[in-house]
Formats: structure tokens, C-alpha cells, sequence
């Protein structure tokens, strides 16, 4: 079967999104009798994939994603690429959009050629390709860190050492399923870095970043090691790509087995193992400062674990919190790797709380992440919490800081101790105070979870007053243009403007019937003088012939009688058309226009205007005002 259109939807965690867009997509275009066909890329992978012949075949591709969906294959083909939401919210605008053939070309490099200027607001812009590539090796990561977290987490309710051959604990179930999941957790860093270069250099980017990202992990680096190294990777093959443009096309072959794998390990590599180096100078340095806090004020010591534990969520700062509890456990200090774990466990359970506080702002896929993340963090997964965080890191993170500190600072003041690294309320049998160590958690992740909720109604109703500011500007847009706009018009009296507005009305299909839009514009001068000062007069009708709101604009030649307020001679006129029944509209317009109109400045500039463009540019700024 032939498609006019191909859609393509995917999300950062593959599960709503991507379908409720695919769902959107399908049905806008059943609407308009447009035949489309939608690729999705959830986490069961890519469902629905597309031919090479319907690619070949088809008009415009339709791409509603935040996550890499391999781009390249629709090389010179139209290419309509916009964010996952836009898809859900607006499929309607992206099949039009679509229709109307004013959509750029991608050349297969990374660029596009736009038809016309319209088509830059729907570039993709750096931050969102960042956000795209980061989120790319987000969801590839998290299935490695909810099983080898909960496998752990798991294996501790055998006993605390059940994975440790020399302890009377030791169960070999345990500790098979100890060393499972760590393996799995091990992978963490590598997926992730390997994914984010994935998403930026296809699949030679996958090679580079599986090994980046191993060495990262290996040199102690963590989660933020596994960002830097999947960026690096990336880019160290946009590099090489760019070098070796030149070869041959019988050589593709070679550089994609050989070349780019070979050079892109030598350069990521080297360049990851020195990078390691002052990380871990760091981490060490962190891990040092910390120990030496350990016998400090409980308030301060909560704090300082608090805001580390929570910084990166399984990154070098995370890491030196934990390592350095971990340490004193070796040590049969207790105390402090409590605070640790409460600050680690509270961040994926303030996400919980906060889609459960502000259901009806999140996203299915989010809510449905956050009650996950209610198991990841009573089993100690940290991890869980890294989408929320990376959505909007300078808001959430200092958030969950705030939290875990709380988390922190309680289990210390209640002289709760730990004696197991990991595992969550598993170890709850084995904690000291385990009441109050529960409650010192709750307490923290309820007030983070508040916290993110009233942030991220603040952050929808923003998005909401842009969005509707944007239309309103898009609306207030199409009310005027350069062809509606007459200049030094030699008319002789009011009565002839009121036909000339109303034949152009007819002319610029603005209007069907010339007659009613004059009979309408007469009456309302019956009414009263639309008049003002300043030489401006507004008449106004609302007309079952008008087809849709516009403005026609007519500058006189000559100055005429139209009863004004100042009763000065008038020279400009501004009439507003709205079709019966949009009274709210023509109140609207004609609100706006009249509190601009009485500021001196604002007339002056208006009437001294040459050019039609430049009365456009003024009078829809008015009316947005």
C-alpha cells in the first residue's frame, strides 16, 4: 500500500507518549481522508518500521519524537521534525502543515533547506537535539538499573553478607543473584554513554561509547563520567565523519567496520582516560572531605550528605557519599552510611509523591515512571529519579537536595544506624531504629514531592500562557496583511470609504457580499461616529458575509469630516471585520487597538509610516498589547 504520509512518535521512556501521539496522528489524518502510516519506537523497540519503497513513495515524514529515530533515512525528502508533545497536542496543525507542501528538505546531514521562512520556529534548536541525545541513553539505561537494583536489593534479604562465600550468612541463591545484578548495574554507565553517542553518530557511535563509557565506569567517573563520555563519543565521530567525507564511496564499507571504529577508540579512549584522571582526583578529594565530617553536628553533617547523594543520583558525587559509608562500615561505623542511604532512597520517592500530589500535571508516561520509582527507592535506586531531574535539572535537583538533606538530617538526629550498603527497607530487620529511620525518609520525600509538584504546576501553566500567547499572536498575525493596506487613497467623503473598505472586502475574499459589509459599516456610523482623535476613525461590522476577522486599512490623501471626538479632519482609517456572532473577537481587536491609540507616539509613528509593512508591524503590535 502507498502513504501519502509516514509519521514517526517516540518518547524518552517508550511507553504513553509514543503512542498517544502515534493514536493523534492517525486519527487527524482519518479525518482529513489522508492516508499515513506511523512508525513507533517504544521500549519493545521499533514497531510498524517502514519500507525503503514507502519511504521512496511518500510525501512529507512526520517526526514527533524526543529520542534518536535515525533520521538519515529520509534523506531529500520533506521533513516535518518537531517534539513528541506537539504530536499529541497538535496533530491537526502537523498534517496541514503537511498538506500545504511548505515544509524544508533534510539533506541527510544533520541540516535542511526550508522552502520558505516560516518553516525556521519548527527547527529543532541545540538544547532540544542535547535533550534528545541525553534521553536516548536515559531509557536505553534504566531497564539495566531497575533489574540489577532490585536483583540486589533482593539477594540482602538472605542475610546481609549472604553474598560473601567467608560469612555464616553465605547462600549461593543470594549470591547468584547478588552478582547478576550487579552485573547488570555495572552496564549502567556504558549503555548510557553508549546510547547518547548512538543517538548522535548512529551506529559507529554505539562502538565508541560502549568503550568511553567502560572506561568511564572503570576509572570511577559514575553517571556524570557515562554523560561526558556518550557526548565525547559522539561528537569524536561527527569529527571523523566530517574528515573522511572525501573517501571514495567503495570505501563506506571500510570506514564503517574499520576506520571510524579503530580511529574513534583511539581518540575516546585516550581522551576518556585523561579525563578520568582530575575526576577521580575529585571524587577522592570529595570522599576525604566527607569522612572528615563524620563526627560533626548532626544538622551540618545531614546537610553536606544530603546535597551530595542527591547532586548526580549515582554520579562521582553520589558515589563519594556512599563509597565513603560504605568504607566506615568496613569499620563498624553504622551511623553514617544511615544518612547516606536515607538521602539516596528519597529521591525516586519524592517523584512518587509528586505525581501523586499533581496527577493531572504530569504526563502518563511520568506518572506511570514516578509509581515505579516508588519500588526503586524503597529498594535504595537512586537512579530512578535521573528522568525528572534531567527534564529540568536547575529546578528539580536542588529540590531533591533539599529533600534528602531533610532525609539525612532526621536519621542522624534519631541515631538511626545501618549496617548494610544497600538494599532499602529489605534491610528495614536489621536497622536500628527502623520507625523512625522510615519516617525520617517519608518526611523527606513528602516535602521534596510537594515541592516538585508545585514546581511543575508552575511549569505547566507557563508552558500553557506561552502557548496560548503564541496562538493568540498567531491568531492576531493573520488579522492584517501588507495587501490590506491602502495608502494615500484619493477618497472625498465617508460615505465612499465605507464602499471602498467593502469592495475590497470582496475583493480580498474577506467578505462575500460587498453590500452588507457597506449596509453593516453605515449602520454603526448611524449609531454613533467611529471617529477618534488624532485624525483616526475605526468603523466596524460584524457581518454574516464576512468570512473571518481581518483589518483593512485606508491612509486619505486628504483630511475629511468624519465627526471626530477632537473634531479634527480625519486621514487614517483602521476598519475591523468579524463575521456575525464573533462579538468577543471584534470586542477584543477593537479594545486592544483603542488603548494604543490614544497614546500620541504610538499615532505618530503610525501615520508617518511609508510603507505598508511597517503599518502591519504597528497595528498587530497594538492589538497584542
Amino acid at each position: 500500500m502507498t502513504y501519502r504520509f509516514l509519521g514517526v512518535t517516540g518518547c524518552p521512556t517508550g511507553i504513553a507518549h509514543t503512542f498517544m501521539a502515534a493514536e493523534a496522528l492517525e486519527n487527524a489524518a482519518k479525518e482529513k481522508g489522508i492516508s499515513i502510516k506511523v512508525e513507533t519506537h517504544g521500549q519493545r523497540g521499533t514497531e510498524n518500521q517502514f519500507t525503503a519503497q514507502e519511504i521512496q513513495e511518500a510525501e512529507v515524514i512526520i517526526i514527533a519524537a524526543d529520542k534518536n529515530v535515525d533520521i538519515d533515512r529520509f534523506h531529500g525528502k520533506k521533513v516535518i521534525n518537531v517534539a513528541v508533545s506537539k504530536g499529541i497536542k497538535n496533530p491537526e496543525e502537523l498534517i496541514e502543515r503537511a498538506l500545504s507542501g511548505d515544509v524544508p528538505v533534510y539533506k541527510g546531514t544533520g541540516e535542511s533547506t526550508a522552502s520558505t521562512e516560516n518553516n525556521r520556529p519548527d527547527s529543532v534548536n541545540l538544547w532540544h537535539k542535547i535533550y534528545v541525545h541525553l534521553m536516548n541513553g536515559v531509557s536505553h539505561m534504566l531497564p539495566f538499573v531497575v533489574a540489577g537494583g532490585v536483583m540486589v536489593a533482593i539477594s540482602f534479604m538472605f542475610g546481609i553478607y549472604s553474598a560473601d562465600p567467608e560469612s555464616s550468612q553465605y547462600n549461593e541463591i543470594a549470591a547468584i543473584m547478588n552478582t547478576v545484578g550487579g552485573l547488570a548495574m555495572g552496564l549502567m554507565v556504558p549503555v548510557l554513554s553508549a546510547y547518547i553517542a548512538q543517538s548522535i553518530g548512529n551506529r559507529p557511535g554505539l562502538v565508541i561509547g560502549f568503550i568511553v563509557g567502560m572506561i568511564a565506569d572503570t576509572n570511577g567517573t559514575g553517571f556524570l563520567g557515562g554523560i561526558v563520555g556518550g557526548f565525547l563519543a559522539g561528537g569524536i565521530i561527527l569529527l571523523l565523519n566530517y574528515l573522511l567525507k572525501r573517501l571514495p564511496k567503495s570505501l563506506d564499507g571500510l570506514k564503517a567496520i574499520f576506520l571510524l571504529p579503530v580511529f574513534g577508540i583511539f581518540l575516546g579512549g585516550f581522551s576518556m582516560w585523561y579525563l578520568s584522571v582530575p575526576m577521580e582526583a575529585i571524587n577522592q578529594g570529595m570522599m576525604d572531605f566527607l569522612a572528615g565530617f563524620q563526627d560533626s553536628n548532626p544538622l551540618l553533617l545531614g546537610l553536606i550528605v544530603g546535597i551530595m547523594s542527591a547532586f548526580d543520583m549515582g554520579g562521582p558525587v553520589n558515589k563519594a557519599a556512599y563509597v565513603t559509608g560504605t568504607a566506615l562500615l568496613a569499620q563498624g561505623n553504622h551511623f553514617f552510611m544511615a544518612g547516606v542511604s536515607a538521602a539516596c532512597i528519597v529521591p525516586p520517592l519524592a517523584t512518587g509523591f509528586a505525581v501523586l500530589f499533581a496527577r493531572r500535571f504530569y504526563s502518563q508516561s511520568e506518572t506511570s515512571a514516578g509509581y515505579v520509582n516508588f519500588l526503586l527507592g524503597s529498594t535504595h535506586i537512586t537512579e530512578g529519579a535521573i528522568p525528572f531531574a534531567a527534564k529540568r535539572p536547575l529546578t528539580i535537583i536542588p529540590i531533591l537536595m533539599v529533600g534528602s538533606s531533610i532525609g539525612a538530617i532526621l536519621t542522624y538526629l534519631f541515631q538511626v544506624e545501618v549496617p548494610a550498603p544497600h538494599g532499602g527497607f529489605i534491610v528495614l530487620p536489621v536497622v536500628t531504629h527502623a520507625l523512625y529511620w522510615v519516617l525520617a525518609i517519608l518526611i523527606g520525600a513528602v516535602v521534596a514531592g510537594l515541592l516538585m509538584a508545585f514546581e511543575q504546576k508552575r511549569h505547566q501553566e507557563k508552558n500553557k500562557q506561552e502557548q496560548t500567547s503564541a496562538q493568540t499572536s498567531k491568531q492576531v498575525g493573520q488579522l492584517l496583511e501588507s495587501k490590506q493596506i491602502f495608502l494615500q487613497e484619493k477618497l472625498n467623503s465617508k460615505d465612499d470609504v465605507l464602499h471602498f473598505i467593502a469592495d475590497k472586502a470582496v475583493a480580498l475574499n474577506i467578505a462575500d457580499n460587498a453590500n452588507e459589509v457597506y449596509t453593516g459599516l453605515q449602520k454603526r456610523e448611524q449609531e454613533g461616529s467611529t471617529g477618534m482623535e488624532n485624525g483616526i476613525a475605526i468603523p466596524h461590522v460584524a457581518s454574516s458575509s464576512v468570512r473571518e476577522a481581518k483589518l483593512i486599512v485606508v491612509r486619505l490623501e486628504q483630511g475629511m469630516d468624519w465627526p471626530a471626538l477632537d473634531e479634527q479632519p480625519t486621514t487614517f482609517v483602521i476598519s475591523i471585520l468579524v463575521p456575525e456572532g464573533n462579538s468577543n473577537e471584534h470586542l477584543d481587536i477593537l479594545s486592544n487597538l483603542s488603548r494604543r491609540l490614544v497614546n500620541q507616539d504610538f499615532v505618530d509613528t503610525l501615520k508617518q509610516s511609508q510603507s505598508e509593512q511597517k503599518i502591519k508591524e504597528l497595528l498587530i503590535g497594538g492589538i497584542e498589547q
